[in-house]
Order: structure tokens, then C-alpha cells, then sequence
């Protein structure tokens, strides 16, 4: 699995809005609809959609 990256200021809103702390979550995968963030204890997954 590709390693995961500190979360951009766009991203940490994106991830607020989704009802999660932006500190507990690195940004794996990136694409204008989605975006795939994985837990940095866990390593569980979520996708997050874009509504732009």
C-alpha cells in the first residue's frame, strides 16, 4: 500500500467536514471527486467524496 502524506489545508476541511480529527488521518490517494485517507494508528481506510 502507497504511504501516506500529511493532509493539505483543503484536505484537513474536507475531513472535518466528514466528522474526523485531520491529526489522526493521512491522505493516501487524491483525485477532484475523492479522496482515500488511511488511519495513521490503524491503518483503516475511508473514502471521502467532494461535493464542489
Amino acid at each position: 500500500m502507497k504511504n501516506g502524506k500529511r493532509p493539505t489545508r483543503r484536505q484537513m476541511q474536507d475531513i472535518k467536514s466528514a466528522g474526523l480529527l485531520p491529526e489522526n488521518w493521512l491522505v493516501s490517494k487524491d483525485s477532484p471527486k475523492e479522496f482515500v485517507i488511511v488511519n495513521r494508528f490503524s491503518g483503516k481506510t475511508r473514502d471521502i467524496r467532494r461535493f464542489a
